[in-house]
């Protein structure tokens, strides 16, 4: 009888990829993540401010400065008042987040189909290759009918050059998300009404649009009024 064949030699483990995978993003892949906003982020924040302004065709009424940012938005732990989620993307994966930082809330590689030409990368740089491109504003509010507290969304902005995107979609997933883990019972924002565009995106979200309410204000001399 003729001896059995040897074996075949074992197959060698493949070597960790150092690289992006084929079938992964192989375009313009652009790194984003999101992190909790911090004092030092507050230069960043106050050209997001303005520039959301400019955006809402509001610039005459800001007047917020860098130094009124940083006495009153970080006072409290996350989530019990002010929260900021800051939105970072980076060409290249990111290394570590700013010294003092919270770490990332989420991260996502998006694959594009042509780079994006930032006009304001060094303004909007945070280190490394990272560029601050927008951010969302939140804190607790209350409902009485739901008996739970819930999330009003102040402000949510994404640089032009970085919309139609999904970065958009991911800030505000991202407060949708927390109010979900936090048991709380409802995520609420205004939108100006010849915004349709975002009025669109937020119904795609899932979101309704309340046509019976409107705001009411008190602010400035009419404020000030009743402290006399």
């Amino acid at each position: 009888m003729a001896a059995a064949a040897p074996p075949p030699p074992p197959t060698p483990t493949p070597a960790a990829p150092t690289a992006l995978p084929e079938s992964g993003p192989v375009g313009n892949p652009i790194f984003a993540r999101i992190r909790i906003a911090n004092p030092s982020d507050v230069p960043h924040l106050h050209k997001l401010m303005y520039q959301l302004a400019v955006f809402e065709r509001l610039a005459h009424m800001f007047s917020a400065t860098e130094s009124s940012l940083s006495s009153t938005l970080f006072n409290s732990p996350p989530f019990q008042s002010f929260t900021i989620f800051l939105l970072e993307v980076s060409p290249t994966p990111f290394t570590d987040a700013p010294a003092g930082a919270h770490p990332p809330i989420s991260q996502v590689v998006v694959n594009l189909d042509l780079p994006v030409a930032d006009p304001q990368t060094q303004e909007f740089r945070s280190g490394g290759d990272a560029v601050v491109a927008g951010f969302v504003l939140f804190f607790p509010n209350y409902s009485t009918f739901l008996a739970k507290p819930g999330f009003y969304i102040e402000d949510l902005f994404v640089r032009d050059c970085y919309r139609r995107k999904g970065f958009g979609k991911m800030l505000l997933s991202a407060v949708a998300a927390q109010a979900v883990k936090m048991g709380y019972g409802r995520v609420e924002w205004c939108v100006l009404d010849w915004n349709v565009d975002a009025i669109k995106f937020y119904e795609e979200m899932g979101a309704q649009v309340l046509q019976d309410w409107r705001i009411c204000r008190l602010t400035g001399d009419a404020l000030q009024a009743y402290g006399k």
